[in-house]
């Protein structure tokens, strides 16, 4: 039978930058060990140590999850899609705590009169809206547009938490700040952007990092919770939190050109844990300052869950509960698929036992007792590696980024060898000479390093802690940052 796989953007470069693979199998099993054992690398993303797939990679025949089936015995036809699905760093309105709707002002219903003449919203709709209390995790590419339509819509009351502070990058994607804001702590850029675009709403500010400690105080008096955040300890958090406090949690996330949008709220259908039940190891799915993202994208994202959370304000049927919204900007395609709750959940299922908020970063593998670094991992700064360098010892030095990111900038006398080449190609890596390895952060540099190791490669690693980042701001400016 012939199927159709299709791979999802942050695991192409483990399967030679392709979106697309066509193999001959009878299950969902035979098609994925077709695909893995071509590349061996993306078997290491898919599978564990035991042959089994891992927690936080969905598969999906067509529209229907394998794990709801017959997991990977669930039989595939000819013409069949399968789609890997990881995790990516209604009906009813939610009910405000009011006994009786706000009144509208003459300048609010000018404001408003494009709402007004829609029945779906209507007077009563938009009294609703103003009545109603949403807070944002996050005011950074999802935060941004979220907040901004949010305002505009004429939400009553929003509740911001965020402790970053503007930086030049953001600026790409980030709409609700500008240049003027760089420096600034992000919630006081972005409460001054949608005070102006609306100022017959409440901001509450919230100068603090979202934790297990701060999160159910916060999320009490708020009708819905949306996730703007872009890590999985977080991700996790939000998400137990909703369950406990019985909020719906109005989900985006974003990487390089694809994103996923859901409602998970627990009282009506799946939450984040029934979709994906663990979180992936530390550093295996890349981050957006690793991998980009299109600056387009999180506004697309993000204006979908101001429409959801604007829909569950209203009441309105076809919200996203117990369904995954996917979208590929490059190829300018959605695709939706089925969710359903975990009869075994730890948080939502029939016996649940997270009963309170836990640590997160244990659980997501941060804490520094949990960590599972690399074991012997040796680091140079970027002063101590100029110094050997003037001092002219024999270093060679390796960048495993990409190609388009070493033409934008890159350390004198370099080798190029990316990532997903770096084992095939170890024959370019002179093992009598000292080798450091760099890439942007750190980070990938440190996986290059994990992966010669475990491919017996005899010389010295050394990782370039901080990347071509901290050579451009200890040792030499004039190396741009990106």
């Amino acid at each position: 039978m012939s199927v159709t796989i299709t791979i999802p953007t942050a695991l192409r470069q483990f399967a030679g930058g392709k979106s697309e693979f066509e193999v001959d199998a009878g299950t969902a099993g035979e098609a994925l060990n077709q695909l893995s054992t071509q590349f061996i690398e993306l078997r290491r993303h898919l599978y564990d140590e035991k042959n089994k797939l891992r927690s936080f990679v969905n598969v999906y025949v067509n529209e229907e999850d394998i794990r709801h089936q017959s997991g990977a015995e669930t039989p595939v036809k000819d013409g069949d899609t399968l789609m890997i699905v990881p995790s990516i760093a209604g009906g009813a309105t939610a009910e405000a705590d009011v006994t009786e709707l706000p009144s509208l002002s003459n300048e609010e219903i000018a404001r408003y009169s494009r709402h007004l003449i829609m029945p779906e919203v209507g007077l009563d709709g938009q009294k609703r809206l103003k009545a109603a209390s949403v807070l944002m995790i996050g005011t950074g590419g999802l935060g941004a547009p979220l907040g901004m339509y949010l305002a505009a819509a004429g939400v009553g009351r929003l509740g911001i938490v965020d402790f970053d502070v503007v930086e030049s990058s953001n600026l790409q994607r980030q709409i609700i700040h500008g240049t003027k804001d760089i420096g600034r702590p992000k919630i006081e850029s972005a409460r001054d952007r949608l005070s102006d675009i609306n100022p017959h709403i409440k901001i509450e500010t919230h100068d603090a990092q979202l934790t297990s400690d701060n999160a159910m105080r916060l999320f009490q008096h708020c009708d819905i919770i949306v996730d703007g955040t872009d890590n999985f300890p977080t991700r996790y958090l939000v998400n137990d939190a909703c369950v406990l406090s019985g909020k719906p949690n109005v989900y985006g996330s974003i990487f390089r050109f694809e994103g996923q949008a859901s409602v998970f709220w627990a009282e009506r259908g799946a939450c984040y844990r029934c979709l994906y039940p663990e979180p992936p190891p530390p550093g295996l799915v890349p981050s957006c300052a690793e991998g980009g993202v299109l600056g387009v994208l999180p506004g697309i994202v993000g204006a979908i869950q101001a429409n959801e959370t604007i829909k569950i304000i209203l009441g309105a049927e076809g919200i996203l509960v117990n369904r995954l919204l996917l979208f590929d900007a490059w190829a300018l395609k959605f695709r939706e698929l089925k969710l359903r709750k975990d009869s075994q959940c730890p948080i939502c299922g029939d016996n649940p036992t997270i009963k309170e908020l836990i640590d997160y970063e244990a659980f997501c593998g941060l804490s520094p007792n949990q960590q599972a670094a690399p074991p012997q991992l040796e680091e140079i700064t970027a002063t101590e590696l100029k110094l050997r360098l003037d001092r002219g010892d024999d270093i060679q030095i390796i960048d495993v980024r990409e190609a388009h990111e070493y033409e934008i900038a890159r350390l004198p006398g370099t080798k190029l060898i990316p990532l997903s080449h770096v084992v095939n190609r170890m024959s370019e890596i002179d093992p009598e000479r000292e080798a450091v390895l760099h890439c942007k952060g750190g980070v990938r540099s440190a996986k290059a390093i994990e992966a010669l190791k475990v491919a017996a490669f005899r010389g010295r690693l050394i990782n370039l802690k901080g990347g071509i980042t901290a050579w451009s701001d200890e040792v030499d400016a004039r190396v741009p940052k990106y």
